[in-house]
């Protein structure tokens, strides 16, 4: 066979050449940094969550024609933008390097999932051309490999951060109800594919075909026409839940049993109330180990037995040589009766994983972490009477294994309990407060999510706040919730969801990679 001509493969390049960048570089980088803003904009404390579909947009057409070095420059803008912002509560008390290394790794991240889509853009109209190719197949690919790149970022390194999801965004829009269906995943996958699907609506320039709109209608049409799933009420549970405000920030100063004694002194006024099924404190509600110190087993004795209830408090407790974040059942005269240890230890916060490596790099910031917590292994329910509590410690709320765990054990209601102590003034207890509220639509369950510090509140299954106790004051609420039964579709199919997005959208990537490929060959030997 001889070798191509000039002509062959001049013809050979019109079809393998990229689509041209719908943005020159430099106008991709300021919309794609503009974009991380108003991406950041759509989640808590401002709310604004229809920004959400507009950063993404803004994101999705900085990367159409791209090469792949300056799709992961644009990625890494947008992502940069976004995180710097997101998680800027992280340098109150620690300073910028925390900050800066969290932001910086998560985008990462971004910009390699950005080189994916980027990629998605130049093969997939290459291997399928035709309009189901473009207004179908592209943008789901596009979605998926978006929630591809945020089920990274949520399980590595250390496992993950799964923090600022696109779903995340939506816990009071008119879509949080779809999270029961299909999850967070699912529910940013939808948000993507909405956005993608009129993105190409508007590039193939085939407006008045009202055919061409039917894969946006249809997607837009699932975001609002599906209703939460309905789980099945099973009767009313009463509350008391303790805010104690006390100082249980990391560098607040205070003495030994001081975090006790405001959890005591909010919960006294309470100790009455008439029908009180359990007592909630949050975590850091005892900075004395009950099991292990006689007069604080007295104290919560007096308490349980005054309200005739149970309480479920939390603090360190060891076992050998390690320390757990331990929640714990407490009954008059029969002390600790259940514990659960958390699952999901917060890593360079909870304990330092590879600490020698870390120390040789900032000896100052790893050395403040003198006590290392290991992960717990027990199932995150209590058996409260009868009724089934699920159970989640702070950041454990941000993980779908837990929750998906807790409700797989029968759960009823949910019982949070989390310290905000250390982020006081920000924006992280709205936007956890947000995961929250999306976990009781999620799950079909009310959620009482207690806080040392606040933002403490009630919700019920449908995601709305029914109870709740000002910031950065001591109170307590008794609350009758709802409890619930069943199972959701988001609950039984767990991680069936993520895994088959991410497994049908790169192997579609890579399919349309090969097609794109052999087509190219093809045109070059033939020169057609």
């Amino acid at each position: 066979m001889s070798a191509p001509t000039a002509a062959e493969v001049t013809a050979g390049r019109s079809v393998t050449a990229r689509p041209l960048p719908f943005l020159p570089l430099w106008a991709a980088l300021i919309v794609s940094g503009l974009g991380g803003v108003v991406y950041d904009l759509a989640f808590p404390d401002v709310s604004i969550w229809p920004l959400a579909f507009v950063g993404i947009a803004m994101a999705l057409v900085s990367l159409i024609g791209r090469r792949a070095g300056s799709a992961f420059l644009v990625g890494l803008v947008f992502g940069l933008a976004f995180y710097l912002n997101h998680v800027s509560w992280t340098s109150l008390y620690l300073g910028p390097v925390p900050w800066l290394a969290l932001s910086v790794l998560e985008s990462l991240f971004v910009a390699g999932g950005a080189v994916l889509i980027t990629l998605a853009y130049r093969w997939l109209p290459r291997a399928w051309p035709g309009r189901v190719g473009r207004l179908v197949v592209l943008p789901l690919v596009v979605a998926g490999l978006w929630v591809v790149r945020e089920a990274v970022t949520g399980s590595f390194p250390y496992g993950g951060f799964p923090w600022g999801r696109a779903a995340l965004s939506q816990s009071e829009s008119p879509f949080a109800d779809v999270v029961s269906w299909v999850g967070s995943t699912g529910l940013g996958f939808l948000m993507v594919l909405l956005v993608a699907a009129v993105i190409e609506w508007a590039r193939v320039r085939a407006l008045r075909d009202v055919r061409t709109v039917i894969p946006a209608a249809v997607t837009l049409a699932l975001l609002l026409g599906l209703p939460a799933w309905p789980t099945t009420p099973a009767g009313e549970y009463t509350v008391a839940s303790v805010q104690g405000n006390g100082p249980a920030g990391y560098f607040d100063e205070r003495q030994r049993g001081d975090l006790l004694a405001s959890s005591l002194a909010a919960t006294e006024p309470i100790l009455d109330s008439p029908g009180i099924d359990v007592i909630l404190w949050p975590e850091g509600g005892s900075d004395i180990d009950p099991t292990r110190d006689a007069t604080t087993a007295r104290l919560l004795d007096r308490v349980t037995e005054e309200a005739d209830a149970p309480l479920l408090l939390n603090t360190v407790t060891t076992t050998g040589d390690e320390f757990f974040n331990t929640s714990m059942l407490w009954r008059s005269g029969e002390g600790s009766v259940a514990t659960y240890d958390k699952m999901h230890p917060v890593p360079f916060g909870e304990y330092i994983p590879d600490r020698d490596f870390y120390y040789a790099l900032a000896p100052d910031l790893i050395g403040l972490v003198q006590r290392g917590y290991s992960p717990g292994t027990k199932p995150p329910v209590f058996d409260l009477d009868g009724t089934i509590a699920g159970l989640a410690i702070c950041f454990d709320v941000i993980y779908d294994d837990v929750i998906w765990q807790g409700a797989r054990e029968g759960a009823e209601l949910y019982l949070l309990q989390t310290n905000n102590a250390d982020f006081r003034g920000t924006d992280e207890n709205m936007q956890q407060l947000a995961i929250a509220r999306l976990r009781a639509i999620e799950t079909g369950r009310s959620i009482v999510n207690i806080s040392t510090v606040g933002t403490s509140q009630v919700i019920d299954p449908t995601g709305r706040t029914i109870d709740a106790l000002p910031a950065y004051e001591a109170g307590a609420m008794v609350t009758d919730v709802e409890l619930r039964t069943g199972l959701t579709p988001s609950v039984v199919l767990g991680a069936a969801v993520p895994w088959t997005i991410a497994l049908a959208s790169l192997g579609t990537l890579l399919a349309a990679a090969m097609i794109a490929r052999r087509q190219s060959r093809r045109a070059i030997i033939s020169g057609d």
